[in-house]
């Protein structure tokens, strides 16, 4: 009963748009409280928190967050979305594919599904709707190329799920690589799928010469190169995560100072951007583990895994039925929040039918990036409406479909575990 009231409370406060972090550590103080009393309850908080962010594992956020910053403020994300129109901007549409590229190549670099959005939709929505396409077609396929900075490393949300899994975090994140892939290749084909049944939606591409696609590589080259030095260093093993993570705030600096782009006020807000993002993150993981505690003590995972295993379902079944629990989550949770609250207890369930932990974060964090796009949280239609200047309600009818194209990409990552388990079986 105690779980209960608790969880409803939590779930209270997080409608009343309460701080999430904030949120859960409330609602676990007071769970603690009540279930073990003050003065257990304060030792918790003497020692949770603190070992809870004592990881190593945990260094690659922060640092991963400061290499987007140096990135970002190399300039070199701002010529993204043109090199990518250059290079295939000729055929019809081109220029919404593009916007799908540049959204693949700044997941690489960004981490962060806003941002992501956030960039692509003050450097490519007024351009296209510029060109001629339809409002709602230039602002969904923005917001849906955000969300693949969720999947494609390295994600600060894999890296968040693999800590709070205890999966290792090099083969989650390098786990992401193909799902990712294949969410911007569905993103690509739902633009074409519209285009051909809208034949309003998009004009003609724009020819572009052999000398201007060599030109535009310029662009493509820095941001890919340190993509595959990061992702490179962890599939082959020679570093860490943490340690290429480290690799990759270094590159990004000498990619800040090449572009001569470095000035000290640049550094300083860099530094503090990504001081800010990462103690709003550490901050959650603390919370979650004080959360985590009281659900400890209450005894209450065991009982629900033994009982949910116990069902006279099949295995799949049971983990469709959570998934599908996920999806409609992600519609009114943040990502970060639904990760820390619910992997605790989902994926003893999930292990004991047999499924692996990595698999399961894969499809979980992909069902969580619909909820990016969807009402009525949807952050990164929030972004792009703000940044584009365009009506909420336009953006989310401009996302509904690549809303199904995600969904079908989960479902084929459900059905063939191995697409997913692939790349880390070689590591």
């Amino acid at each position: 009963m105690i779980v209960l009231v608790i969880s409803l409370l939590l779930v209270a406060l997080i409608l009343l748009r309460v701080p999430v972090a904030f949120a859960i550590l409330s609602a676990g103080i007071l769970g603690l409280l009540l279930k073990i009393g003050l003065g257990p309850t304060l030792g918790v908080l003497q020692t949770i928190p603190q070992s809870a962010v004592a990881s190593n594992s945990l260094a690659a956020i922060p640092l991963f967050i400061l290499m987007a910053q140096f990135v970002l403020h190399s300039g070199a994300l701002n010529s993204l979305f043109d090199s990518a129109r250059v290079l295939i901007g000729r055929t019809r549409g081109g220029t919404a594919y593009a916007a799908v590229g540049a959204g693949a190549v700044f997941a690489a670099v960004s981490g962060s599904s806003t941002a992501a959005a956030a960039t692509l939709a003050h450097t490519s929505t007024d351009k296209m709707v510029e060109q001629g396409y339809d409002r709602k077609l230039s602002a969904g396929v923005v917001a849906s190329a955000g969300t693949l900075a969720a999947m494609i490393p390295p994600s600060i949300l894999l890296i968040f799920y693999a800590i709070t899994a205890e999966t290792p975090v090099g083969d989650t994140l390098i786990a992401g690589l193909v799902p990712g892939l294949m969410v911007a290749a569905a993103l690509a084909i739902c633009v074409g799928i519209t285009i051909r049944v809208r034949s309003g939606a998009a004009p003609k591409g724009e020819p572009s010469t052999w000398s201007e696609k060599l030109q535009s590589l310029k662009g493509l080259t820095p941001i890919l190169l340190l993509f595959v030095v990061v992702v490179g260093l962890v599939f082959l093993g020679v570093t860490t995560a943490t340690e290429a993570a480290a690799v990759g705030a270094l590159g990004g600096l000498i990619l800040m100072i090449a572009s001569r782009k470095f000035t000290w006020a640049n550094f300083k807000v860099a530094l503090s951007e990504s001081v800010s993002s990462s103690i709003m993150i550490l901050t959650i993981v603390m919370a979650a583990h004080v959360f985590g505690h009281f659900i400890v003590e209450t005894g209450v995972t065991p009982i629900i895994a033994q009982n949910i295993s116990d069902l006279p379902w099949a295995p799949w079944a049971i983990v469709a039925l959570i998934a599908l629990g996920y999806l409609i989550l992600g519609f009114f949770m943040d990502q970060m929040a639904i990760i820390s609250l619910t992997v605790p207890v989902t994926l003893p369930i999930v292990e004991l039918l047999g499924f692996d932990p990595i698999w399961f974060g894969i499809v979980v964090i992909i069902l969580a990036e619909i909820g990016l796009i969807t009402p009525p949280l949807g952050l990164n239609v929030f972004v792009v409406s703000r940044a584009a200047r365009m009506p909420l309600e336009a953006v989310f009818a401009g996302s509904i479909p690549f809303v199904f194209a995600i969904l079908a990409v989960a479902i084929l990552l459900f059905i063939f575990p191995e697409i997913v388990l692939f790349l880390p079986s070689l590591m």
